[in-house]
């Protein structure tokens, strides 16, 4: 005979459970909120708006927790940082384990860790999703993501077996750290084959492939409106046969303010410009042909938006995660006519491209003043493509804002240097 009171117990055991989830959910969404510092940006405040919507949802008697808990994880996601994904990942696998089969909580749940650079993981998420949904299957952009997510893991299976003596990196952690040392590997390939060795040129396309993939959609499209992505091919098409100046704006540089050589300037197809910079026609010309910066620091994404026209501008940073973040934030609609995709975002770097050891730090969102400068890399980019048929240093002092290494290296590259008209020459 069964007992009568089991049903009950296992009913009141449930129910604990759940209130135990919410409660630990709400704990957790106040930890992250005490923890913020600073004044709130847009996303940042809806994030705090759902918290408190969470929060009436638990105690009110009609509202329902579980929407309003998958309404902060939403949020969390919107907002993009690293602690908001951490937060987002964590309610979302309350909510999994709330409802089992909730299809907009398993997408959360693979929304964060994808964000969190966790591939493998996420894919295994994402599946989890698409497999609750009806026959028409996951929304096309859940689809591109799980063909990206599997297509990177192919690309890396494809390289390891190329060399099966190697020991590869272990796959199984986030894309930051697993970065450099797929980066390392691909180095460590070249430097004992060589760069014509017929399974060394198919790994580093292989790992170009899956670095690019990294990046499908190569230009946030919410903040650039009718900004087309520009890659390294693109580049390479915009420069090649044209004379392309590389012009300093001041400071330690020199700069070309109140020198009268904006004529000069102009005179050149392609004027490229750094950073923050100034245009007098007089003194610096008038054009900006090729804007290149660099994004530094923590929360590279709150810095002043890039408003001044251009005709491209290249944002160079690192990680991914970030450089989108920045991208989608401070670009500003209209004034560009193109923008340097994920290929381009970190080259002297990137084995895909130049794939130089020592620049570890060009373009990072670190403090660091040892990494390379926004001038030498975009002239470094702009040497390596090797399709422009004059290339100038204009306003440049040595070494200037250069680094020794910066300054050996356009020293020993140059064909001319004129130091009455500040004016080095690379081509």
């Amino acid at each position: 005979m069964s007992n009568p009171l089991a049903g009950l117990f296992t009913a009141r055991q449930r129910e604990t459970a759940r209130r135990e989830l919410y409660a630990g959910s709400l704990r957790r969404c106040g930890t992250h909120l005490a923890a913020r510092g600073g004044p709130s940006t847009p996303r940042e405040a809806r994030l705090t708006q759902a918290v408190g919507a969470f929060a009436v949802a638990l105690d009110g008697p009609s509202a329902d927790p579980f929407d309003a808990l998958l309404r902060v994880a939403e949020r969390a996601v919107e907002a993009g940082d690293e602690a908001a994904l951490a937060l987002a990942l964590d309610l979302a696998g309350h909510a999994t384990r709330l409802r089992q089969r909730s299809r907009s909580a398993w997408r959360l749940h693979a929304l964060a860790l994808d964000g969190l650079g966790r591939d493998a993981e996420a894919l295994d998420s994402y599946g989890r999703h698409a497999a609750l949904l009806p026959d028409g299957g996951p929304a096309p952009g859940i689809a591109r993501r799980i063909d990206t997510l599997r297509r990177r893991r192919a690309c890396l299976d494809a390289a390891f077996a190329l060399f099966p003596e190697a020991e590869a990196p272990p796959l199984d952690r986030p894309r930051a750290a697993l970065e450099p040392e797929l980066a390392a590997y691909v180095r460590a390939r070249i430097d004992r084959y060589g760069a014509g060795d017929a399974k060394v040129r198919t790994l580093v396309r292989l790992y170009g492939d899956h670095q690019r993939l990294a990046e499908r959609d190569a230009v946030p499209e919410s903040a650039v409106g009718r900004t087309a992505p520009l890659g390294v091919t693109g580049l390479r098409g915009l420069l090649e046969g044209r004379s392309v100046c590389v012009v300093a704006d001041g400071g330690m540089d020199g700069g070309v303010v109140g020198g009268g050589r904006g004529a000069e300037i102009d005179g050149y197809d392609v004027v490229v410009r750094c950073d923050a910079f100034r245009t007098e026609p007089v003194d610096t010309g008038s054009r900006t042909d090729i804007h290149a910066v660099t994004l530094r620091g923590n929360t590279p994404w709150d810095g002043p938006s890039w408003g001044q026209r251009a005709g491209t501008r290249l944002v160079f940073g690192d990680p991914a995660g970030a450089w989108r973040r920045a991208v989608r934030q401070r670009l500003v609609p209209g004034a560009q006519e193109h923008v340097g995709d994920a290929t381009l975002r970190r080259p002297l770097s990137d084995p895909a491209l130049l794939g130089e050891s020592g620049w570890e730090d060009q373009a990072g969102m670190g403090n660091s003043a040892e990494g390379a400068g926004t001038s030498f890399t975009v002239l470094r980019l702009l040497d390596f493509l090797d399709v422009s048929e004059r290339l100038d240093l204009i306003g440049f002092d040595l070494p200037g804002r250069f680094g020794p290494r910066e300054a050996a290296w356009i020293e020993e590259h140059a064909r001319h240097i004129d130091d009455s008209e500040t004016r080095i020459a690379l081509r």
